[in-house]
């Protein structure tokens, strides 16, 4: 095997993926299947993290779901204990639980002043504090083994910013500044061996946005449009498009890279739009 290859190699790491049946995880984790990780789908439906890791084994790969809640200690443990039980060691953790809510988002008639609080909350405790719980009981464990990768998923709403999505954006600024912090701290009084890192996706279309951004013929809405005009690709991002920079970001190739936020955006954040 070439340098190159060793380095890049990813077979046999256990993977734990959070959210792991949503449409990006989705894609990462078909990705890492194919590069012989061994993958840990942790999703809030039970039924859906086992049908997640049944498609994996399909892929050839090896799979296990099991439920948790991003947002509840002692689900989060009670996973940690079977895997562990079953591999004896994490590799590494995608936080790929989060998501919106409509209250936290001010329409095209609304003004600030009409946020919902409830649901601000929501989004800030799922996108945030649904990744710190998760990070505090797996990364222990790496803390214990004194190695590990941690990938967080930050956003291009993180800043500069965008119009509406008020609480998403507030909150994935948060996952920026703790990837950087964390990593900060982990490396500082638990060795190099544990890295802290962030994708920061553009606008990928799925479930959550595709009404805002697409018509039901397909075309652009004007909001759509606005996005297409401020990302020099002229398109907006295939899922699958994530795989190699999580990948790279898991492998011994990145062994010197921690706290980095890094975008996948088809250049949405290099673009002043002019």
């Amino acid at each position: 095997m070439s340098y190159i290859e060793q380095v890049f190699k990813l077979e046999g790491r256990v993977v734990v993926i959070t959210g792991g049946a949503g449409v990006l995880a989705t894609a990462i984790g078909n990705g890492l299947a194919q590069a012989g990780c061994k993958l840990v789908i942790l999703d809030l439906d039970k039924n859906k993290a086992a049908k997640r890791a049944g498609e994996i084994t399909e892929l050839g790969a090896e799979a296990i779901g099991l439920p948790a809640n991003v947002l509840e200690e002692e689900s989060l443990v009670k996973a940690k204990e079977s895997i562990i039980e079953k591999y004896g060691r994490i590799d590494a953790l995608i936080n790929g639980a989060g998501g919106n809510m409509p209250g936290a988002t001010i329409g095209p008639d609304q003004t600030f002043f009409d946020l919902k609080l409830d649901d601000l909350r929501k989004v800030m405790d799922l996108n945030f504090i649904g990744s710190v719980l998760p990070t505090m009981v797996f990364g222990k464990t790496m803390a214990e083994q004194g190695s590990g990768s941690i990938l967080n998923i930050s956003s291009m709403a993180a800043g500069p910013v965008i119009t509406r999505v008020m609480g998403y954006s507030a909150s994935k600024a948060g996952i920026s500044n703790f990837t950087q912090w964390l990593a900060t701290e982990m490396a500082i009084k638990f060795g190099e061996g544990i890295r802290v890192n962030a994708i920061a996706p553009g606008f990928f279309i799925g479930e959550q946005n595709r009404r805002l951004l697409t018509n039901e013929d397909g075309s652009y809405t004007s909001r759509g449009q606005d996005v297409i005009r401020k990302t020099p690709m002229r398109r907006f991002g295939k899922a699958e498009e994530l795989t190699g920079a999580v990948m790279y970001l898991l492998s011994d190739a990145a062994v010197f890279v921690t706290g980095v936020v890094l975008p996948i955006d088809g250049g949405f954040s290099a673009y002043s739009g002019v």
